[in-house]
């Protein structure tokens, strides 16, 4: 996995311009059907904070990131805030919650690394715990801007997580275009 793009102040600051009019509020909407109010949730990947808003609104939400510049800028806009850096991964926290919630980051991963940290949520989150995450539908992998991305379709996915996860909701939407994304809500099983 790359992940030096997010390393930087100057690619942290692009990235938040570039995703400035972006955030997950439909996928949230959706997980909300399954994640009870107050729920105890680790966002994976807070990235610039946009989603932890939103999130934050019903769940106790603990965000993360890998990424130092990312963590800074996180603490500084929302000082009240709990933030750890955490890699997706191997996902190396002592506490559990209800629920997991990713937008966008764990198609950095290559299969056997998503199949790691698929195992370690698991291990994190609580029994009936809900995970909701988003992926690039499609095939196959690229390098984009010194990021890895891999792409996924519904049978992929479902393979990958149906040995810890009951499927719940898997189906395509548009981020930017007609089904060129993925939504997966899974229950712990």
């Amino acid at each position: 996995m790359s992940t030096n793009y997010y390393k930087t102040k100057e690619s942290v600051e692009e990235y938040i311009h570039l995703a400035k009019d972006v955030n997950g509020g439909e996928l949230i909407k959706k997980l909300k059907k399954y994640l009870h109010s107050n729920a105890t949730l680790l966002e994976i990947g807070s990235g610039p904070g946009t989603d932890w808003r939103i999130l934050n609104e019903d769940f106790k939400v603990t965000g993360s990131d890998s990424s130092k510049e990312f963590l800074s800028h996180l603490k500084s806009k929302n000082p009240n805030g709990t933030f750890i850096e955490l890699d997706a991964i191997t996902l190396n926290t002592p506490e559990t919650f209800d629920g997991i919630y990713s937008n966008k980051v764990l198609h950095h991963l290559e299969d056997k690394e998503l199949i790691d940290s698929i195992k370690r949520q698991f291990d994190i989150v609580n029994n009936d715990g809900i995970i909701c995450h988003s992926f690039w539908k499609g095939e196959g992998s690229e390098v984009f801007k010194g990021m890895f991305v891999n792409y996924h379709i519904e049978a992929g996915l479902k393979e990958l997580f149906e040995s810890y996860f009951d499927i719940l909701l898997l189906e395509s939407y548009a981020e930017f275009e007609e089904g060129d994304s993925l939504l997966l809500i899974g229950k712990k099983k």
